[in-house]
């Protein structure tokens, strides 16, 4: 991807640079206030998925630089319950979106227990404010709905997020069964945001397809790296008014030119995802948040 773009010399330096086997002490401050989490993980057919984790501010610690405790696990009905397990690749993503912060951590699970489990981290990064709508979170009692398996379409409820979201996570894998393959194979979790109705939902014969343009970047291409070794991937949507999550397995497919991405003001590629499965959990999250300030990419 990068030799693609033109740049992969610079990035090859820049990357030694700002990818760290060890989190810095503002790397470790930004988690440590986070009433939400981002994380991903695989299954065992290969297929990413990504949640969002909750506790209060602490629930995620960081007893050295090179490792990350959680003490909150996915609900049962979480697609990503069962795959938190000893010795297990994760991404992990912590975001601030009223201040725009965001740090990545992705590494391997070095303990697991009723209570949470510890990462070791092995790559961490930090990402620029860039697309991210600011809004505050704030602590909402909810009664979580029943979780709603979904097929190669969505409910109303469902596609209704989808259409007017202006923010979505998506979780990316190096491999089917990555941290398996040798040095800098893992798994990531990243921040997509856009105008609201940015993810473009198309009905086909086979089933639903999301669209994402791509907009001008840090041109790692950590995503699209990971799409090109294994195209799958995990999207999770969070209602930021309902607390509701929408998690979707995903087959990706890249494109780089052509009409359709004309279409697309200032998007350098496209991504579309072809829907496989899901899971619409109503009110999943005891938070709310305040209403966006658009990104100033948006503006």
């Amino acid at each position: 991807m990068q030799a693609r773009a033109g740049v992969r010399d610079r990035i090859e330096q820049l990357g030694r640079t700002i990818i760290r086997d060890h989190m810095p002490d503002q790397h470790r401050e930004l988690f440590g206030k986070l009433p939400t989490l981002l994380a991903g993980a695989v299954d065992a057919d290969g297929q990413p998925w990504a949640t969002m984790l909750h506790g209060p501010p602490g629930f995620v610690s960081t007893p050295d630089s090179r490792s990350m405790r959680v003490a909150a696990l996915p609900a049962p009905e979480d697609p990503l319950q069962p795959l938190l397990t000893e010795g297990a690749a994760v991404g992990l993503l912590g975001l601030e979106p009223q201040t725009r912060r965001r740090n990545r951590a992705n590494g391997t699970i070095a303990v697991a227990s009723p209570e949470g489990f510890e990462i070791r981290v092995e790559q961490s990064f930090g990402n620029c404010p860039k697309y991210i709508q600011a809004r505050e979170p704030r602590p909402e009692a909810r009664a979580p709905g029943a979780a709603v398996a979904l097929g190669p379409r969505l409910g109303a409820d469902a596609r209704a997020l989808v259409r007017r979201a202006d923010t979505l996570f998506i979780a990316s894998a190096s491999a089917a069964r990555p941290g398996r393959t040798g040095r800098g194979a893992g798994v990531d979790v990243s921040h997509r945001g856009g105008r609201p109705g940015f993810v473009q939902v198309t009905d086909t014969a086979a089933g639903l397809r999301l669209t994402l343009p791509d907009y001008s970047g840090n041109r790692l291409f950590n995503t699209f790296g990971n799409l090109v070794a294994w195209p799958f991937a995990g999207l999770l949507f969070v209602d930021h008014a309902s607390g509701s999550l929408l998690h979707l397995a995903t087959r990706a497919e890249l494109q780089h030119d052509g009409p359709e991405l004309a279409s697309h003001t200032g998007a350098e590629r496209l991504l579309h995802l072809h829907l496989l499965a899901g899971c619409w959990r109503a009110g999943a999250l005891p938070l709310a948040w305040s209403a966006p300030e658009p990104a100033p990419q948006f503006t």
